[in-house]
């Protein structure tokens, strides 16, 4: 489940309902109680922990569970978003507009930061699903001063459109461009990549403790990393 093994929020329920049935197949188990523990599906041997959001939540869980056991982290990315704002009693739909926002698989490194050691054991592997989903809105005068008393109660699946398993640390090496001069700055790195710098740093952070990046230099204040 949801944070650490107890009951989902409401804000994760759907989502996380729905990509749970992507892996309950034949022969698989829901909800298996293991050393303390509820895993969202047994399957083969492999658990298999579903997580929406925060991997801090969870990180405790799954350093328990993989010193004896084979689970895999799935991590939904919405590459697409639908905001859907409904009438206070969820009855309505009052209107639906498209996030600009975009992301894509690199953004994984925004949780990953929280356990990238965990890669360094044979037991553990992480999945990421690329989605899209609607996030279901109600003005309530409960959300943040930014969304003017809008909160967000749900977040539904829409489509999958893309997954990429990560197994081991020299996994993630093709988010490092073939064409990216070695060594390089993170900011060259964003640069090359397409991506954020503050996304590029935790990506240069987690590389470096999964020991597949090494700092070998400094170029003014900017670390030089290589492969």
């Amino acid at each position: 489940m949801e944070n650490g093994g107890g009951i989902g929020t409401l804000q994760e329920r759907s989502l996380h309902a729905a990509l749970k049935q992507l892996y309950e197949g034949s022969g698989a188990q829901a909800e298996v109680a293991i050393d303390g523990y509820f895993v969202d599906v047994v399957r083969d041997g492999l658990f298999i922990e579903i997580q929406t959001r925060n991997f801090a939540a969870i990180k405790d869980k799954l350093f328990a569970l993989m010193k004896n056991h084979a689970i895999r982290l799935v991590y939904p990315i919405a590459v697409e978003k639908w905001i859907v704002r409904q009438s206070p009693d969820g009855e309505s739909e009052l209107s639906r507009r498209r996030s600009p926002r975009r992301l894509g698989y690199a953004d994984v490194f925004g949780e990953l930061v929280s356990i990238p050691t965990f890669f360094l054991h044979k037991n553990f592997s992480l999945e990421v699903i690329l989605i899209y989903e609607e996030e279901i809105r109600r003005q309530d005068d409960k959300g943040s001063w930014r969304r003017k008393g809008w909160s967000s109660v749900d977040r539904r699946l829409l489509d999958v459109i893309d997954r990429h398993l990560y197994r081991q640390p020299s996994d993630f090496l093709h988010f490092i461009p073939d064409t990216l001069h070695r060594p390089f700055t993170t900011s060259e790195l964003a640069e090359a990549s397409g991506i954020s710098r503050r996304i590029a740093q935790k990506m240069a952070y987690c590389l470096r403790k999964m020991e597949v990046l090494h700092v070998v230099g400094k170029e003014r204040n900017a670390l030089l990393l290589t492969t």
